[in-house]
């Protein structure tokens, strides 16, 4: 029987989100979904939450409704779910949090840096888990990437390489397409398109692995569609702690790619490179040495990796099962604060520093661009020495 109540908002029919976070929560029986408010259209929505086997009375017209009813019931939500459009997430995130329920928010966290202030701000004081979906960091040979960095296989590390750069919104006749259309309309995205929507991806993905933070960017945004407010490509140069050195692309309109996730670690004793199509294989070349390819599954993995992988090597994961380890690391976090036990190990899930940092880089990114490239600080004043 699962332990944990779980609500959904957002992620309804035809939502390219909203399956793997339905597979993802419930699929190591932490979690068992009973509520959600699913579209912005209340009779759809509602519908769609039948259909899934919600009860009448926990399947809602929308947010404001979900939480009235949910924060006065015994069996309320331990976790919910915010998989909204941007605009939206942090007045949802805001609500839930302050009536004292654990979040779990889509990215970006929020469109600006004072509401990820104040968001991190609540869930301190709060003292409920505001954790956010940078759901890649989830796949095994990822944390494997990671375990190998701390141990130090590769060495101090002198350069990341990531990318995030897909072609599916490269069709100019899409522009009326509400699915296209709102992450180009500064309304309801902010600042940034492709950067905000992708690139975070690729930039937690290098803080993640190295355990290093961004400190500075230089960035050059392009709307190649003309017809489009926000960039359809981006590439950032990023400085971080540890003297490390950053290079990312993003982009919606590079042709001929699919998902584009990548990521490359060049150390002083070897080098590490993955990519989410192919998540299977992490390579390995040392200082000198022959490239090693890392099996997902391999018994020789480290702990951390081994504890997140779930099907023998050789066959594949996907991204519900890595977006799935996220509501385990939750779950473990859940476990904890009611057994009124403390952890010295930071979790494995993002959370709202990490969302804080990244969308305070969307906006040195932005920032920078409008200036052509100028170097702008990347740092949260809230995560600032001192601050």
């Amino acid at each position: 029987m699962a332990k944990f109540c779980w609500g959904l908002i957002g992620g309804g029919r035809g939502s390219q989100i909203g399956p793997a976070h339905r597979l993802g929560a419930t699929v190591d029986g932490n979690f068992k979904f009973v509520a959600g408010a699913l579209d912005a259209n209340a009779d759809e929505g509602r519908k769609f939450a039948l259909e899934l086997g919600l009860e009448g009375n926990r399947a809602y017209e929308d947010w404001k409704e979900m939480l009235t009813h949910e924060i006065n019931r015994t069996d309320k939500l331990d976790l919910v779910t915010v998989a909204t459009p941007n605009s939206t997430h942090f007045e949802i995130s805001k609500a839930f949090l302050e009536a004292g329920f654990n979040v779990l928010c889509e990215k970006p966290m929020t469109t600006n840096i004072e509401e990820g202030e104040a968001l991190l701000a609540i869930a301190k004081k709060s003292n409920r888990i505001c954790a956010v979906n940078y759901g890649y960091s989830g796949f095994s040979l990822v944390r494997e990437m990671k375990s190998m960095i701390s141990d130090g296989v590769i060495g101090k590390i002198r350069l990341i390489k990531t990318e995030f750069a897909h072609g599916h919104h490269a069709d100019e006749a899409d522009a009326n397409n509400p699915r296209v259309r709102w992450r180009y309309d500064p309304a309801q995205a902010g600042v940034s398109a492709v950067m905000a929507d992708c690139g975070i991806h690729a930039l937690h993905m290098a803080c993640f692995v190295s355990g290093e933070e961004v400190l500075e960017i230089s960035a050059d945004f392009v709307s190649t569609i003309p017809s489009r407010e926000l960039e359809d490509d981006a590439m950032v140069n990023f400085r971080m702690t540890g003297g490390v050195v950053g290079r990312l692309w993003s982009s919606a309109i590079a042709l001929g790619r699919q998902h584009g996730l990548t990521i490359q670690v060049f150390g002083e004793k070897g080098g590490l490179r993955w990519a989410q199509e192919q998540p299977n294989q992490l390579y390995f070349t040392a200082l000198g040495g022959r490239t090693q390819i890392i099996e997902r599954g391999d018994s020789s993995l480290s702990l951390m990796a081994q504890a997140s992988s779930r099907v023998t090597i050789g066959h594949s994961e996907g991204m519900p099962l890595a977006f799935a380890n996220i509501y385990v690391d939750i779950a473990k976090a859940l476990s904890s604060n009611k057994a009124n036990t403390s952890k010295a190990v930071k979790p494995l899930y993002p959370n709202a520093e990490d969302g804080l940092r990244s969308i305070a880089a969307v906006h040195a990114a932005y920032a920078s661009s409008e200036e052509m490239g100028k170097w702008m600080p990347a740092v949260p004043l809230s995560l600032k020495t001192g601050g």
